[in-house]
């Protein structure tokens, strides 16, 4: 990828100069974007098979709502008893309707 080039033609359609744009496009390139990690995965498809929100999902699992939304962005990685927890929410979502109920 010719970095220059493309910037240039970006810069073009956005009418102005983006200063860091040189420098992600070369990490793009380079393989350095954003990384999803399996443990983000699973707390997102966890959540999906309870068919929860956020914040209803974190009270049903007995975490702080930001302490999920760190987990799902990747800025912390959930405890082991979490994840194990999690990992049994995804193959069997009617556990987490009845976490609710004990």
């Amino acid at each position: 990828m010719d970095i220059e080039k493309v910037a240039t033609a970006i810069e073009a359609d956005a009418g102005e100069a983006l200063p860091d744009l040189r420098q992600a496009l070369a990490e793009a390139r380079d393989g350095m974007g954003r990384v999803t990690t399996p443990e983000q995965i699973l707390v997102r498809e966890a959540r999906k098979q309870s068919g929860l929100t956020q914040a209803a999902f974190a009270e049903r699992i007995g975490t702080p709502l930001a302490t999920l939304r760190d987990w799902e962005q990747g800025r912390f990685e959930p405890p082991g008893a979490v994840l194990c927890l999690l990992r049994l929410i995804v193959k069997h979502p009617e556990l987490s309707q009845e976490l609710s109920e004990a």
